[in-house]
């Protein structure tokens, strides 16, 4: 096996390309994945693992994790400490990483399947921790369908990788430029598209019955909230009852609670049925 040395590797550097470039990894369909857990996630995901890269002291230190990586990638390096610093985005890296190709639901080669069960719209999400905490809020309570739709921050960038704890590898990702489009291919599916906003005179998530037909949950910007033409195009409007001053709440939290109500609602309904 190839031992690297040098910081000028043209492999090394064509892989480093992708850790601070979305336009990178868009052009190439590919990621750079970092750490031992969320390696061996990629590759026990089933993700296509292309590339991988270790030192000698994670070969040593990680073995468990790092043995399903070599044994699912094309080609795998050793690579001296210095250049290991250059696929890093840590402070303290644990010295394995892979090169891995897009999840195929991101691909866009065919037209997306309606989702079979209920479902979480996210549109122009920015904040990286808040998209991984949703993506990994979503694969614990049991969603496996997430569209991203807008201008979202990029899935596929090492803080959401991270924050996700790898639920990015396995959910269902999508991602749909246009509200009209998205909107209209939901309610054919017979979903029903609930648009979450602060206003009091929306109703109260608590008061929905989610044990009865198909839901679309769309949660908007940290900042700005869903688009008026987001907004317009759901079925009904929700909101999240609050005490106190507090007039909203930020993205993964008023995720979490409305996928919490989701979950529940699927739980009753199988134990009931």
């Amino acid at each position: 096996m190839e031992t690297i040395t040098s910081r000028q590797n043209p492999t090394v550097r064509r892989a480093a390309e992708l850790l601070a470039s979305p336009g990178e990894r868009r052009a190439r369909r590919e990621f750079l994945c970092e750490g031992a857990r969320l390696c061996r996630d990629a590759a026990l995901s089933g993700l296509t693992v292309r590339q991988c890269f270790f030192t000698a002291a994670a070969r040593e230190k990680y073995a468990a994790y790092l043995e399903p990586v070599l044994q699912a990638s094309g080609e795998s390096f050793q690579v001296a400490d210095h250049v290991a610093a250059l696929l890093s985005s840590t402070k303290s890296s644990q010295g394995i990483y892979c090169v891995c190709a897009w999840p195929a639901s991101l691909e866009g080669e065919k037209a997306p399947s309606a989702p079979q069960s209920a479902c979480v719209v996210l549109e122009n999400l920015q904040d990286p921790g808040n998209l991984g905490t949703v993506l990994r809020t979503a694969e614990a309570l049991g969603l496996r369908r997430v569209i991203l739709l807008g201008e979202c921050c990029d899935p596929l960038s090492p803080k959401v990788l991270r924050a996700s704890m790898g639920a990015v590898f396995r959910l269902e990702l999508e991602a749909e430029r246009s509200p009209q489009a998205l909107c209209a291919r939901l309610g054919e599916a017979g979903f029903t598209l609930l648009a979450t906003v602060p206003h009091r005179e929306a109703q109260p998530v608590t008061e929905l019955d989610f044990s009865q037909g198909r839901w679309a949950v769309c949660i908007g910007n940290e900042g700005n909230g869903l688009s008026p033409e987001t907004i317009a195009l759901c079925h009904r409007q929700v909101t999240i009852p609050m005490g106190g001053r507090a007039e909203s709440l930020n993205a993964s939290a008023a995720a979490t609670i409305l996928l919490w109500e989701l979950a529940r609602a699927g739980k009753k309904e199988d134990a009931h049925g």
